[in-house]
């Protein structure tokens, strides 16, 4: 187990260093007037050129990617240069990130306690009436697009139940519509998922020969075919919580959540590519950390999977 954790440590280092490397030179070729700001038409062009060469853009790509990394290895991000002028990107993340987490995490927690039963409802029900109208929920989920059934639920259910469209972290209420939102996307993925895994364990030889036996119903969708149909949705559940921590861009923009996701709209909007490189280590870690810890967890619920030298759930 330790022999693969650190294997894919060392993988999961080298991932990050090419995926910060791509945005940051791809960042580099943006125009330069973004990094100006509005104080563009108050500079001369000496000026310009002068604060251009303090920040380090007229150094060789090399070179600026090298001041990057040794930065970065002293857990220092830079400073915003358009977003909030000459503050740490570190201090403007962490402000950040407690609103995209407690979504997230209420996110996560909320599709759990509703997709897992109902995708155990809709395995036990198949082909029934809870299992057809399960079903449609996950097709409209899927095959709607996330932008078009946000802004149905902002503009109409706003009316309907006269809730705020607008978040307030002081008015709890505002939190309702931004965790209902994010949840609808997990919910339908853990039901389809769970329905699936279900089913298949239902038609095992083990099952049917369980039932020949005498054995209760409840033991045994509870005591065998629940625990191995959750086996593989335990691989992606850690990914899934911190994809979801990340926040979504698109309902953080709606509801003016101040979160990560907001953040790194408004930082690409204002060119301001110090953010843009920190959010882009920060969600890039979290995915693959989550990666890594959604192979281990399998393995702890399965004990038959082994993770070790030439051997992986992959």
């Amino acid at each position: 187990m330790l022999w693969y954790i650190g294997k894919r440590l060392l993988q999961s280092i080298f991932t990050l260093f090419i995926i910060i490397t791509i945005v940051f030179s791809l960042l580099r070729l943006m125009p330069e007037e973004g990094y100006l700001g509005s104080a563009a038409d108050k500079m001369s062009p000496a000026q310009q050129e002068v604060y251009l060469t303090n920040l380090g853009l007229r150094d060789p790509l090399l070179v600026q990617l090298g001041h990057f990394y040794t930065d970065l290895f002293q857990g220092d991000l830079g400073k915003s240069v358009t977003y909030r002028t000459d503050v740490p990107v570190v201090t403007i993340i962490a402000d950040k990130m407690m609103y995209s987490v407690l979504f997230g995490l209420g996110a996560v927690a909320l599709s759990l306690l509703i997709g897992v039963p109902l995708g155990i409802l809709m395995a036990q029900m198949k082909g029934r009436w809870l299992d057809r109208l399960g079903t449609g929920y996950i097709v409209i989920v899927v095959a709607v697009p996330a932008a078009v059934y946000y802004l149905v639920i902002q503009m109409y259910i706003t009316e309907i139940f006269h809730l705020p469209m607008l978040f307030d972290e002081y008015n709890p209420v505002t939190w309702i519509l931004p965790l209902f939102s994010m949840a609808l996307a997990p919910t339908a993925s853990y039901a389809m998922w769970m329905r699936r895994y279900m089913v298949d364990e239902l038609n095992k030889d083990y099952i049917k020969l369980a039932r020949a036996k005498g054995v209760k119903e409840r033991t045994l969708m509870f005591k065998h075919v629940l625990r191995n149909a959750f086996i593989p949705m335990a691989q992606y559940l850690p990914a899934t919580i911190l994809f979801t921590i990340t926040g979504s861009i698109y309902i953080e923009s709606l509801y003016s959540i101040p979160g990560m996701g907001g953040l790194l709209v408004d930082a690409i909007q204002r060119q301001d590519n110090t953010i843009v490189q920190g959010l882009v280590l920060v969600f890039s870690s979290l995915g693959i950390i989550g990666l890594i810890l959604g192979d281990i967890a399998m393995a702890l619920v399965d004990p038959r999977i082994k993770l070790g030298k030439g051997e992986s759930v992959r």
